[in-house]
C-alpha cells in the first residue's frame, strides 16, 4: 500500500462510518440551502416539494410529521407538511400563524401524552432513524418525533437551543423521552446542561422521563481527533465536526450527566483489541466502548453492531423500547449500571 493510500483510507473509513448511506445528501442539502437563501423577500408561497431539511435546516417545532424549520444560513423559517411540501416561509411568527391556521382547519390530531424525541448523528438526517422510529411507534404507546438539526453547520449550543424550542411546543405532552444516535446524544446533554444552569432556576423540564443513548461519544472521539487538521474532514463535517476535535475540551464542560434515568448501548465485538486498528480497545469502527461510557447510567449493554447501523439492529430496537418502558435493556437482574469508574477491560465484551 502506498503512503498516499495509507493516509487516505482511514479518513474514508471515518466518512463512511459516520455518514453511512447518505446517498449524496450533502450535495442535495447544499442545493436546498442555496435555493432557500435565494428566495424573494415576500411571503408568497409556491407549494413545492423539498428534501425535508438535510444539512442546512434545523427543526424548531415538530408535531407528527409537520415541522417548522430554520435555515441556518439565511435564518429564515419554513413550514413543511408530512410530504415535505413547503406550506409557508418567512419569519417564525408568520410560519407559526400559518401552522395554527392549518391546524384549526385540518384534521391534524393532537400529540399523545407520551412522546419520544429521536435525534440522528453527525452528518446524518432524520431518515437514518426511520426504522427505529417506526418500531417504537408500532410497539409503544408513544408519538415518536424525529428531529432534524444542521449537525455539520452549527455548534452544539445552537442545536440545543433549537431542541429546547421543539420541546417548548409539545402541547398536551406529559412525558418526554429521548433516543439519540452518536452526536445527537451530545445535543441532548447540552440541552440538559442549559436547563440546569438556567438563571431562572426552573431546572430541567419535569416531563423528561428516560433517555437511551446509541453509540454516544460521551468522552469524545479519538478517531475524529486524528483528522482535526485534515481539510477534507473540516469541509465535510464543518462546525459540528470541530466540536469533537479542536473544541472538545470546551464542549465537554457543557454536557450534563442526565438527571433522568438513562441507558447506553455501545457497539463492539468479542475482540478486546477492537475492529479499527486506529482505535485502542473494543470499538464499533468509529467510537470505542470506553468513549461511550458515562457515570450514572442505569444500564449498559454492548451489541456486535457497527456504529453506522446500530439504530437499525432488531435487538437494539428491542432493547431501546424496553428501557423506555421499564428502565432496563434485558431484565432487572442483569442490569449493568455504571458507577464512577468505567468497566474493567474484561467486562468490555458483549
Amino acid at each position: 500500500m502506498s503512503r498516499y493510500s495509507a493516509s487516505v483510507w482511514p479518513l474514508l473509513l471515518l466518512l463512511l462510518g459516520v455518514w453511512g448511506w447518505s446517498g449524496g445528501k450533502l450535495v442535495a442539502g447544499e442545493r436546498e440551502g442555496a435555493a432557500a437563501g435565494a428566495e424573494p423577500a415576500t411571503n408568497w408561497n409556491l407549494l413545492a416539494r423539498t428534501l425535508g431539511g438535510k444539512q442546512f435546516w434545523t427543526d424548531e417545532l415538530v408535531h407528527g410529521s409537520w415541522r417548522i424549520q430554520r435555515n441556518v444560513l439565511s435564518d429564515h423559517y419554513r413550514l413543511l407538511d408530512p410530504n415535505n411540501t413547503r406550506r409557508a416561509w418567512g419569519s417564525w411568527e408568520h410560519c407559526h400563524r400559518e401552522w395554527q391556521a392549518l391546524r384549526a382547519g385540518a384534521d391534524i390530531p393532537p400529540l399523545k401524552p407520551r412522546v419520544v424525541l429521536v435525534l440522528h448523528g453527525l452528518g446524518r438526517t432524520r431518515s437514518s432513524m426511520a426504522q427505529l422510529a417506526e418500531y417504537l411507534a408500532q410497539h409503544g404507546d408513544y408519538d415518536v418525533l424525529s428531529v432534524s438539526y444542521a449537525s455539520t453547520r452549527i455548534p452544539l449550543s445552537e442545536d440545543a437551543r433549537s431542541l429546547a424550542r421543539v420541546i417548548s411546543h409539545l402541547e398536551g405532552v406529559t412525558e418526554i423521552n429521548f433516543v439519540a444516535h452518536s452526536m445527537g446524544n451530545l445535543v441532548i446533554r447540552h440541552l440538559l446542561h442549559d436547563q440546569l444552569a438556567a438563571a431562572h432556576g426552573r431546572g430541567i423540564d419535569p416531563r423528561i422521563h428516560r433517555f437511551v443513548m446509541l453509540a454516544p461519544p460521551n468522552n469524545g472521539a479519538a478517531l475524529a481527533r486524528r483528522f482535526r487538521y485534515d481539510p477534507l474532514f473540516c469541509a465535510v463535517y464543518g462546525t459540528g465536526g470541530q466540536q469533537f476535535t479542536r473544541q472538545w475540551e470546551q464542549v465537554q464542560e457543557r454536557l450534563a450527566i442526565p438527571p433522568c434515568p438513562f441507558g447506553i448501548i455501545a457497539g463492539g465485538d468479542n475482540d478486546p483489541e477492537g475492529g479499527n486498528p486506529l482505535l485502542d480497545g473494543n470499538d464499533d469502527m468509529v467510537v470505542t466502548v470506553a468513549e461511550t461510557q458515562l457515570p450514572g447510567a442505569a444500564d449498559f449493554v454492548i451489541v456486535p453492531v457497527l456504529h453506522t447501523f446500530i439504530m437499525d439492529d432488531a435487538q437494539v430496537q428491542e432493547y431501546t423500547l424496553r428501557f423506555l418502558q421499564h428502565g432496563y435493556f434485558i431484565a432487572p437482574e442483569v442490569r449493568r449500571p455504571l458507577a464512577n469508574e468505567p468497566l474493567k477491560p474484561d467486562d468490555d465484551t458483549p
